[in-house]
């Protein structure tokens, strides 16, 4: 199984487009999962495997990070308290924040990102189930619990720093993801619509969520529960930690020298089996918005003294597919 695994990730530098085809269901069948969106796992200091390779790798510090991805129902929340505050604005149909900036080193191709306004989220958009007019938030019914999408890497800073918590890095996802074995996916090696919500999921997810087309599932919907005629099987990392691979790419923080671009992790619905192990990675621009990206946060339990520890050379942003 992991050769297989192995030998398709001679595809990852061609393959790994965000899908953007615009979502067509504005309602579906509200489903409780069980799983709370508010839960937090503990991931302890310690050795992990990193990268397509298993790269020998230790974290000196524990952290703690949401169990699931941030819902809509959650954003809304931020949004509303957020605009009260004065954090952000809202101008033509869309949500925008204020970024202090990034150090620019000049490379070929790298942007600038000066301090300024930057987008957070589009309102009104397909794809977006959160949508905005006479100045109230609503989400489209049945999608309360599903992961927040169409939000930018700027959004998911802001929802964060809000909070006082942070995106993690490559490294912390990582670990969160794969515990200390050398897994391809949370749960094991192994991979089926029973498990993830990935490409491969349409068939079994249409009478579960009551609609013919198929983008995002409640959050910690595999958690071994049966819907309908779906018997699922529990998804969660060694952490607990749900949906770390499919329903939705999840922001992450790394500023790489050279690059202007933010990293993704974890895969999407829109994904092939390949792309949602613990190690494929995407990147986009960060205000670039998709309905099949949303994020997570992490919090420390303890300041940090160093992101991370490694065993021989420091981890660099072309490590992981090495």
């Amino acid at each position: 199984m992991k050769k297989q695994i192995l030998a398709l990730s001679l595809l990852l530098a061609v393959s790994l487009a965000c899908n953007t085809t615009p979502v067509l269901n504005r309602e579906t069948t509200p489903i409780d999962t069980g799983i709370n969106a508010d839960e937090w796992a503990l991931v302890p200091a310690g050795k992990f495997y990193y990268g397509l390779h298993s790269k020998d790798s230790v974290i000196d510090y524990d952290y703690e990070m949401m169990v699931t991805h941030v819902t809509n129902h959650q954003y809304v929340t931020f949004l509303k308290e957020a605009l009260s505050e004065g954090k952000l604005e809202i101008k033509s149909d869309s949500v925008y924040g204020f970024f202090p900036g990034e150090p620019f080193h000049g490379f070929r191709h790298e942007d600038e990102i000066n301090a300024g306004l930057y987008l957070c989220m589009p309102l009104n958009v397909p794809g977006n189930h959160i949508s905005y007019h006479n100045n109230e938030f609503t989400i489209d019914p049945g999608f309360e619990n599903h992961p927040v999408v169409m939000v930018s890497w700027f959004g998911a800073w802001w929802y964060a720093k809000f909070y006082g918590y942070r995106l993690p890095n490559e490294a912390e996802w990582t670990k969160a993801a794969r515990g200390t074995d050398e897994r391809a996916y949370p749960w094991g090696d192994e991979i089926d619509d029973k498990v993830v919500n990935y490409t491969h999921s349409t068939k079994s997810l249409r009478p579960v969520l009551g609609t013919e087309v198929v983008r995002t599932t409640p959050v910690g919907l595999y958690n071994g529960k049966k819907y309908k005629e779906l018997q699922t099987r529990d998804n969660s990392s060694p952490y607990g930690i749900y949906d770390m691979a499919g329903n939705a790419w999840q922001w992450v923080a790394d500023d790489y020298p050279r690059l202007h671009y933010k990293y993704m992790r974890g895969g999407s619905f829109s994904n092939y089996a390949h792309f949602v192990t613990n190690w494929a990675r995407n990147s986009a621009h960060p205000e670039y918005c998709s309905f099949n990206l949303g994020f997570r946060c992490i919090r420390d339990v303890k300041a940090p003294t160093n992101n991370l520890v490694e065993s021989d050379d420091s981890l660099t942003g072309e490590d992981l597919n090495r």
